[in-house]
């Protein structure tokens, strides 16, 4: 089997999950493995990879691995620079999960192995140029031109989630201050249902209904579902969370210009309750609004699986291409070895040339090869 057609295992990091599945080359998830993610000890994290993948492995013929990590993931794609929600600090993820596993083993960003899966099989097919941005515990981007992941010089492009939107706002998990992920993504949809239902203002009693009286029991996914029966303050908040988006995607269009502009992660849920507001801000926001094309806004496709399904359709890539690379240095070495045995061949027959030329033996084992009618003297 050609191994553009085999199978890899794609995983997916979050900052509260580790989801994995084995994927064929049509994006079909052919099994799956779910995991809380152990968020205080790489170690730990390594083991629940270790764990899944021989777990998959026992019922799947898998050629390579693909982690989708929530972080900064280096230009070499194989260490986690930096992970806001996890315990990776330079964390080396790559080559430690390779040493375990056996199989060739790619590490890409989260969101990139997102944006991937929907360039290929999801809402971004056939756009030249594409930003995707993931709603999930925080905000995760990716760029794509004309069919290649833009990393940037040090591998960390498209971590839009931390751009300052709000001066001396809301402190994040970078380290610094009213970053856009406090404001338009899965966590600031939490803190804002749960500091309306802890205020005991009379509007949130659906909301604490719903939670058993405990506001620390709301949740994005929680809201989400009560907007979506129409109860009028689920509904507000996430025109909240939806007119920050819009915000954020008006900065984007200004930098980076792109024809389509594709929302995934859990908070994509909530469909046109959150994008039909991100569409109305995006275009009071847009710089040289009514004199320029405006940028598409859809919903992802593939929804939470894209992560998923790109990181184990990057690893069929980067097997296919090691694979390519093997078989074209060993060509090449196989062709080097013949030239040098052609080129020795040559020089013997030169120096037996010379050496009856001048009545001497050029060279004893050229002498010796020729009695004893070597084909090579």
């Amino acid at each position: 089997m050609a191994l553009t057609q085999a199978l890899t295992i794609g995983i997916d990091i979050g900052g509260t999950k580790v989801a994995a599945g084995v994927v064929d080359p049509e994006a079909n998830i052919l099994d799956r493995v779910r995991r809380d993610t152990p968020t205080t000890d790489p170690k730990e994290t390594e083991d629940a990879i270790a764990e899944i993948v021989h777990d998959l492995e026992s019922r799947h013929d898998v050629i390579a691995v693909g982690i989708g990590a929530a972080g900064f993931v280096d230009g070499t794609r194989s260490s986690v620079l930096f992970a806001p929600h996890l315990a990776w600090r330079h964390e080396p993820l790559r080559d430690a999960v390779e040493r375990r596993l056996g199989l060739p083993v790619v590490v890409e960003n989260d969101a990139n192995a997102a944006a991937w899966s929907e360039w290929r099989f999801g809402g971004g097919q056939g756009e030249s140029h594409l930003v995707c941005v993931t709603l999930g515990t925080g905000i995760g981007g990716a760029i794509l031109n004309d069919g290649a992941l833009q990393r940037g010089k040090f591998g960390i492009a498209g971590e839009f989630g931390h751009m300052q939107v709000v001066p001396g706002g809301h402190r994040c998990e970078c380290g610094n201050r009213g970053c856009w992920e406090q404001y338009a993504s899965g966590n600031a949809l939490t803190r804002e249902a749960r500091e309306l239902a802890l205020s005991g203002s009379p509007v949130a009693h659906n909301l604490l209904r719903a939670a058993e009286g405990d506001p620390r029991k709301i949740n994005g996914p929680m809201v989400t579902a009560l907007a979506k029966d129409g109860d009028p303050v689920a509904v507000e908040l996430l025109e909240d969370v939806g007119r920050w988006l819009g915000i954020g995607l008006a900065n984007l269009a200004a930098a980076l210009d792109p024809g389509t502009f594709v929302i995934g992660g859990g908070v994509s849920d909530a469909g046109e309750l959150l994008l039909a507001p991100a569409r109305e801000a995006f275009k009071r926001t847009l710089t040289g609004r009514g004199f320029r094309p405006e940028a598409r806004i859809v919903r992802a496709v593939l929804g939470p699986e894209a992560g998923l399904v790109g990181a184990a359709d990057l690893a069929r890539e980067e097997a296919t291409w090691l694979r390519r690379v093997r078989v074209k240095t060993t060509a090449v070495t196989a062709k080097t070895a013949a030239a040098r045995g052609r080129s020795t061949r040559l020089e013997r027959a030169a120096r037996k040339t010379a050496g009856r030329r001048t009545g001497m033996r050029a060279d004893p084992d050229l002498h010796h090869a020729d009695l004893n009618g070597d084909p090579d003297a």
